[in-house]
């Protein structure tokens, strides 16, 4: 199973950048993971947040592929535990999912038409972190879903 993490707009902190990169090295050695930033959207300030949506939304949809499996990082979408999360990920690798496509929308969240195209919607906490920290969250909870699927120590250590 090949799985990417799709973002919208870049990110400002060096710090999410860096701790991001370090787990995306960790997580390679244990299946194909990338990362695409879709840019962000320019001169947005005239612009209602229902326009902003849509618009990044059509970008989204533009990176996805017709067999992709879509998770869609939202507010509204099923929590796990970590050991739930990495036996969600299990579940998927074993029914034949050939591309996990994780995405994480912008400022205002998703268009309807991505809501529609999505398969799962995940929630990582009740929380709500800004689009850029939860990047740093994801590529560690999907790390440890990583070592919990394979025994590892890490999730307990």
């Amino acid at each position: 199973m090949k799985v990417k993490l799709l973002m919208v707009g870049k990110t400002k902190e060096n710090f999410v950048e860096a701790g991001c990169l370090n787990y995306r090295k960790r997580i390679v050695h244990y299946l194909p993971y990338e990362e695409q930033v879709i840019a962000g959207l320019k001169n947005t300030k005239n612009m209602a947040s229902a326009e902003i949506k849509l618009r990044e939304g059509e970008l989204i949809l533009k990176h996805l592929q017709q067999g992709d499996t879509v998770v869609l990082l939202d507010e509204k979408g099923r929590e796990f535990t970590s050991e739930g999360f990495a036996g969600f990920i299990g579940k998927l690798m074993n029914t034949g999912t050939r591309q996990l496509v994780f995405v994480i929308g912008g400022a205002y969240g998703f268009s309807p038409q991505v809501y529609a195209r999505a398969d799962h919607l995940l929630s990582l906490s009740k929380m709500t972190f800004s689009h850029q920290i939860i990047r740093l969250i994801f590529a560690e909870q999907f790390y440890r879903a990583m070592t919990i699927l394979n025994n590892e120590p890490y999730h307990n250590a």
